[in-house]
């Protein structure tokens, strides 16, 4: 991991994965300039998807959610370099990857302060050819061999010390070969103890419930006995 550095702003990039000049890597105006935005997604904020010359990628601003988020949208208190949002997510996937957890690379975090608040972004691996547990389940009705594979990547995760503390089915891909992959960890962190991982499965089996009754999607309480089959089975 490097770091550039210019007055207030901070970028951290892995230097293996990308070819652009370190400071424009944030500059949407820069990638559409290069027909270089091949499609984005809307939720808190807008997600793009560029064309790197190495892969493509997902470039994300970190929004507030919540009542406060409408007051405040994308700024953060200064805590440290350490402590803001992007950089801890960027070693955390760092860390996630090195054990050989499947999360999307990290390729570079930019912090740039104003006084004491900051405003922060991530430019990660887009996973290619893959989909979100709620798309496939609105289409299909998963196997118990997939169900099993997803609690096996969460226990990996598990086993490293990380918690997800937002695991739910909007976090969870699966690519068209099958493999399970965990995205999102903003906020995230690793932890010792064992109460949280309940707390994160308990999370998971709510989103379930919720996407069913919400979306009627191809789910029954019967999978995820199969997830935590795969999840014990480790």
């Amino acid at each position: 991991m490097k770091l550039f550095q210019n007055n207030n702003m901070h970028i951290w990039y892995d230097e293996s994965l990308i070819t652009e000049p370190v400071q424009t890597l944030f500059d949407i105006a820069y990638w559409q300039n290069k027909n270089a935005v091949v499609g984005s997604a809307t939720g808190r904020g807008t997600t793009w998807f560029l064309q790197l010359e190495t892969m493509q990628a997902a470039l994300r601003h970190y929004r507030r959610g919540g009542w406060f988020g409408k007051i405040v949208r994308d700024q953060y208190w200064f805590l440290g370099l350490e402590r803001t949002r992007s950089y801890a997510e960027f070693v955390l996937l760092q860390k996630l990857r090195s054990a050989g957890i499947n999360v999307p690379r990290p390729i570079a975090a930019k912090v740039e302060r104003t006084g004491w608040l900051y405003r922060a972004d991530l430019l990660s691996e887009k996973i290619s050819e893959a989909s979100d547990l709620i798309d496939k389940l609105q289409r299909e009705r998963l196997s118990s061999d997939d169900y099993q594979k997803i609690g096996l990547e969460i226990r990996k995760m598990h086993n490293a010390g990380v918690n997800h503390t937002d695991l739910n089915i909007h976090n969870i891909l699966l690519d068209s070969e099958g493999k399970v992959w965990i995205i999102d960890f903003d906020k995230c962190k690793q932890q010792s103890g064992n109460q949280w991982k309940e707390r994160n499965l308990n999370r998971l089996l709510r989103s379930f419930r919720k996407e069913r009754n919400k979306r009627n999607i191809h789910w029954s309480e019967d999978d995820f006995e199969s997830l935590m089959l795969g999840y014990n089975q480790s």
